[in-house]
């Protein structure tokens, strides 16, 4: 019987039944139709189905070509093979019209066209059935029926699904595949309709774009139609020697096909010469996708682009890719929930090769972190200074990493070497030594200690003068926690505190507390009594960027400017009857200057001033309330503003800002920066060369950024986060708080 294809070789009775009845039922088109469906049927349809199957389904074929006005328009010869066919492939043999036409009725009631319709059935029909594309599908060949009971269902289900309710509602439509992509990567199938015209979609992938559009479109392009393998197909009823190549049934011959290759087949891109790197992220192997923000790095670990992994209902095949030369090699870094992971690829081959990563395989360290780790295991002095890792761009987790394992070797350095100085209590600075009295409080939080650096009163007297003042002084507070140290001034000049060698030796001792120690760098205060007071008024400006808070007592501020203080809060305790040098009245007049500054500027300058009436120089004790008022206070390292005033001592760096070695500072010279959104404001004396030290705790540095100085552009674009930025920040000062991960020097 093979080849008996004609109306004479009907020999069953449901078949003949049937026939008769669309004779009766729909006249000789109906007739025309009946006979035209079981020319065609598979053999085993005619076996099986009943006639009131085959019965149902020319009914509401005929009925919703009589109802839509797409459908009346379709030839007939299209009606025939693409509207009532009642199977796709060779799936299971459901009776899903009746339904799909209800269904489908309700969806496309506003449509207009063919197309209309095709696009509202594949926007809401998936979700009102709720099936959608899944791995876990029993075959791939499901129908209706079946893929609703699992939920899922691969390419294929979806594809029958979409054709059978096109179908319903009287949309020609096929079934279009192709068995193997010509680069490898598996089969595939798809929709088409017609609309005057066939036009494609993939099932379950609305675009609201419209039809013809896709993820596999490229893949497509490079189909070959003389090589049956890479050929793409499309399902008929009608039998004219061709059959489609079912993956799961590949001796099979039962469905028809036509070649339609040519339709999506473009010359120029059969041969690659490209390589274009697909990437799927599975949460472990055999598990399942997760979706993943994926960058690609090369070799230089600079970012050539970046998307997003596919999961859930998108199909196996729907990947991004990244278009790279061949030979080609990097990283690809994925970022779940905030945590970054990495893997190689490459050398790659010109064509689509597909990288399928696994999260649970994956390195917590990065490349650019391990390679780090690697030159920390050198000898310190065999690290090459230009080991290409230190120049690699960060990612803000990786720059976080690496300001961790950098501070970490760091501090373990500087421990070693200040061990002696912690011991001995004494540092020495060129020709000028510092010695302190220490006295420890409390306990440790976990952030660890915090230091107060207390200053004796005394200068212009002979040192045992300024060395009973120094003793005096190592039992003058007490805070409640902390590690309290009164050093000795390295002079005896009656400006002992504010001469340009206190300011270097101050950054070294707290540099040796925080190695040797453990002390919070940011909660390191500074205060101190008459000439200690005075000490206290220069330097809380010019290094309030290394203090928590500061407070004066009993001194004169001479010549020193208070707009430093913008960022540091600042306590100042005056006897009122403390005359001499007119202290009590220059005291009371900086008071109302700190009150007017922080008028004028809303969250800077904060400060508390105390002019106790009826005392003296002395103030019996009452000036002990400034320590738990500064106890409350912890450094802001990253201020989004500044005000930088230099004084006759001049500083290179204030915070987030630097001023090269080979640019002149005037005395003086005073500058302000702010930071709003992306934009950084310079203006004021900005030096001809600045730097700026930049970490995301101040500015996202993963987006661009605009410097203006003086209300002029000067930079726009991304800056990079380097490891050689944080090593420079950590060896200029060991304040990990306050190291930048970028920098960006503006001219």
């Amino acid at each position: 019987m093979a080849g008996c294809w004609l109306t004479s070789c009907l020999l069953s009775a449901p078949v003949d039944d049937f026939v008769a009845s669309a004779r009766e039922n729909h006249g000789a088109f109906g007739e025309k139709a009946a006979r035209f469906l079981v020319e065609h049927m598979p053999p085993r349809d005619r076996e099986t189905l009943s006639a009131e199957f085959l019965i149902e389904n020319l009914d509401l074929a005929l009925r919703a070509r009589a109802e839509f006005p797409w459908a009346r328009a379709v030839p007939e010869e299209l009606f025939m093979n693409d509207v009532l066919p009642y199977a796709v492939f060779d799936e299971k043999r459901d009776p899903w019209r009746a339904e799909l036409y209800r269904m489908g009725s309700e969806l496309v009631k506003e449509a207009r066209t063919a197309s209309e319709a095709a696009q509202a059935l594949n926007r809401e029909l998936f979700k009102l059935i709720k099936v959608h594309y899944g791995t876990g599908r029993r075959r791939p060949n499901q129908s209706l029926e079946e893929s609703r009971e699992l939920g899922q269902a691969t390419c294929t289900g979806l594809s029958i699904i979409l054709v059978n309710a096109c179908r319903a509602v009287g949309i020609p439509a096929r079934a279009v595949g192709t068995p193997m992509w010509s680069n490898q990567r598996g089969n595939h199938t798809w929709v088409e309709i017609w609309d005057g015209d066939w036009q494609f979609t993939g099932a379950d992938e609305y675009d609201p774009g419209g039809l013809n559009r896709g993820w596999f479109v490229g893949d497509a392009a490079r189909a070959q139609a003389e090589v049956p393998r890479h050929a793409i197909y499309a399902t008929s009823w009608k039998r004219d020697g061709l059959t489609f190549p079912m993956v799961w049934a590949r001796r099979s011959e039962t469905v028809a096909a036509v070649n339609v290759t040519e339709r999506y087949a473009k010359p120029a891109a059969a041969a690659p010469t490209q390589a274009r790197l697909g990437v799927r992220l599975w949460d472990r192997r055999g598990g399942a996708r997760v979706v993943a923000r994926v960058e690609m790095l090369d070799g230089e670990r600079q970012i050539l682009g970046s998307a997003q992994t596919k999961a859930g209902t998108a199909d196996l095949n729907d990947l991004p890719r990244f278009e790279l030369k061949p030979g080609s090699r990097g990283w690809l870094r994925f970022t779940v929930d905030q945590e970054e992971r990495e893997q190689t690829f490459g050398p790659l081959e010109p064509g689509d090769p597909t990288v399928d990563a696994s999260w649970a395989e994956l390195s917590e360290e990065s490349a650019a972190i391990e390679a780090l780790h690697a030159w920390l295991r050198l000898p310190a002095g065999e690290r090459p200074a230009d080991a290409p890792v230190l120049q690699w761009p960060l990612s803000r987790k990786e720059a976080a990493k690496a300001l961790d394992v950098l501070a970490a070797d760091r501090l373990a350095r500087l421990a070693a070497e200040r061990q002696a100085t912690i011991e001995t209590r004494e540092l020495t600075e060129g020709d000028r030594t510092l010695r302190w009295l220490e006295t420890m409080f409390g306990d440790a939080p976990a952030t660890g200690h915090s230091l107060w650096i207390s200053m004796h009163g005394g200068g212009n007297a002979p040192a045992r003068v300024n060395d009973r003042q120094w003793q005096n002084q190592g039992r003058l507070y007490q805070p409640a926690e902390g590690i309290y140290i009164a050093p000795r001034a390295p002079t005896d000049t009656w400006n002992l505190w504010h001469e340009a060698h206190i300011d270097p030796l101050f950054q070294s001792l707290i540099e040796a507390y925080v190695a040797v120690r453990g002390v919070n760098p940011d909660r390191v205060y500074l205060m101190g009594y008459s000439a200690g007071g005075d000490g206290v008024w220069q330097l809380a400006p010019r290094m309030a960027d290394r203090f928590a808070a500061a407070a004066m007592m009993a001194g004169h501020p001479n010549e020193a400017s208070l707009l430093g203080l913008r960022n540091l809060p600042f306590a100042l305790f005056m006897g009122g009857d403390d005359r001499a040098y007119k202290r009590n009245e220059v005291a009371a007049e900086r008071a109302a200057e700190l009150d007017r500054l922080a008028e004028a500027d809303p969250g800077g300058y904060v400060h508390m001033s105390r002019i106790y009436e009826g005392t003296g120089h002395w103030m019996n004790g009452k000036d002990a309330e400034a320590l738990p008022w500064m106890a409350e206070y912890s450094r802001n390292s990253w201020p989004k503003k500044i005000v930088w005033q230099q004084d006759d001592v001049v500083h290179r760096r204030f915070y987030w800002l630097r001023i090269p070695d080979d640019t002149a500072i005037a005395e003086r010279q005073l500058m302000r920066a702010s930071v709003d959104a992306q934009t950084i404001e310079l203006s004021g004396e900005v030096p001809a060369k600045l730097c700026l030290r930049l970490a995301d705790q101040l500015i996202d540095l993963d987006q661009p950024i605009a410097v203006r100085v003086n209300g002029q552009e000067v930079f726009a674009g991304k800056v990079t986060r380097r490891a050689a930025t944080i090593l420079s920040s950590l060896a200029e000062r060991m304040d990990r708080p306050a190291a930048a991960t970028a920098s960006l020097c503006v001219e």
